[in-house]
């Protein structure tokens, strides 16, 4: 219904004695407004001395009092749903983290499991709204960790709060815009390569297994030896033709070092997952490769690289860490705060309203020395 010139102007003086300023164009869209309207009705007020106009936004008059922002309200009786693929291996440490988060908030965490079926994350995110979740952490199962075109445009479409957890998006897509948390696996990757390079090593091979992690390591990886000055080495026969079954992935990774370890080309490798890593290692060691005199191994993750009989030198990305920011993101998109936290901390802003800027954080994985990459034998 068209509103009478009086209800704009009071709408108008209520939402800027609210909040202190807004820009005439968020203004005009949050009222249903156009801009010529609002600008005419804007400048009646100002007319009048009720606004001021500045810059393109209007700004209640200095020294007249208005109501303080709303504290931000308590999070009892919200509810955060999380959309993973698993609850499992990588995922389990991540779910602790935001749970932990929102639980210590006074919310609720409620899972959907996807399972990496198609159509899946949509329908489980559908799901945990219909049962009353005021926000999304979303872990889609995009084959390589990024949308293809086309692809989760159903992730900007949610009425709630979204945060991605361990995915991003390609800047064309709409879903770049969303907030997101994620390990720097790229980082990692390049950590890695340093310490080995570190420890000698010239000749440094990447071994990954087909995941949403590995187009990161592999971006990683690659900056590392060039700008280290790295020999560079033949990629894994996995990078263009992925496995076809586990024992596929383990064997032809398994004649990929030897091979490379026989000719002199190789001399250490990095190897997705330390789950395979504890596979392979064996294998390697059957075949007359010593680990690590003949081939230094870093594992990448750290579940239970440290359980090996050779304990693996891991890059351990702090799981937790990241689900326990993506859920304080969430909450403060949801105006919640932690106890001590300032308004900014709550998604407040200065207005008053709740609308900082989206947020892209990247959390650094952490290397651990062990004996895999012969650190022990290389120092003095």
């Amino acid at each position: 219904m068209r509103l009478h010139v009086d209800q704009r102007h009071e709408r108008v003086l209520e939402l800027v004695r609210e909040r202190g300023s807004l820009r005439v164009a968020e203004l005009a869209e949050e009222l249903g407004m156009s801009a010529v309207t609002l600008r005419r009705d804007v400048e009646a007020l100002a007319a009048q001395g009720l606004v001021e106009r500045l810059h393109g936004a209007v700004v209640w008059p200095a020294g007249q009092p208005r109501p303080a922002p709303a504290a931000a309200p308590p999070a009892e009786g919200l509810v955060v749903g999380m959309v993973v693929p698993t609850t499992e291996y990588y995922y389990a440490d991540v779910v602790r983290g935001a749970r932990r988060t929102v639980e210590a908030a006074g919310a609720r965490l409620t899972i959907g499991l996807s399972r990496y079926l198609p159509g899946e994350d949509a329908a489980q995110a559908r799901r945990l709204l219909s049962t009353g979740a005021d926000g999304l952490l979303l872990t889609p199962s995009w084959e390589r960790g990024c949308p293809k075109q086309g692809e989760g445009l159903w992730t900007v479409e949610q009425e709630t709060p979204v945060v991605l957890v361990e995915r991003s998006a390609p800047l064309s897509h709409p879903a770049a815009r969303l907030d997101r948390v994620r390990s720097d696996h790229a980082h990692g990757a390049a950590e890695a390569v340093a310490h080995l390079a570190g420890l000698g090593h010239r000749a440094i091979a990447l071994a990954v297994q087909d995941s949403p992690t590995a187009p990161r390591l592999r971006v990683g990886y690659r900056a590392a030896v060039e700008a280290l000055g790295l020999t560079p080495v033949s990629a894994s026969p996995l990078d263009d033709a992925p496995s076809r079954s586990e024992a596929d992935r383990f064997e032809r990774t398994l004649e990929y070092l030897c091979e490379g370890v026989a000719s002199g080309d190789v001399t250490a490798a990095i190897v997705h997952s330390d789950a395979d890593a504890i596979v392979l290692i064996p294998r390697l060691q059957a075949r007359g490769v010593r680990v690590p005199e003949d081939l230094a191994v870093i594992a990448y993750d750290d579940e239970v690289a440290s359980l090996a009989d050779l304990p693996l030198t891991a890059v351990a990305p702090d799981k937790h860490a990241v689900g326990a920011a993506a859920a304080r993101l969430l909450l403060s998109r949801l105006g919640v705060a932690e106890p001590g936290a300032t308004d900014s901390d709550a998604g407040v802003d200065a207005a008053g309203g709740s609308s900082f800027a989206r947020r892209h954080l990247d959390i650094l994985p952490t290397l651990r020395v062990r004996v895999s990459c012969g650190a022990a034998v290389a120092a003095p």
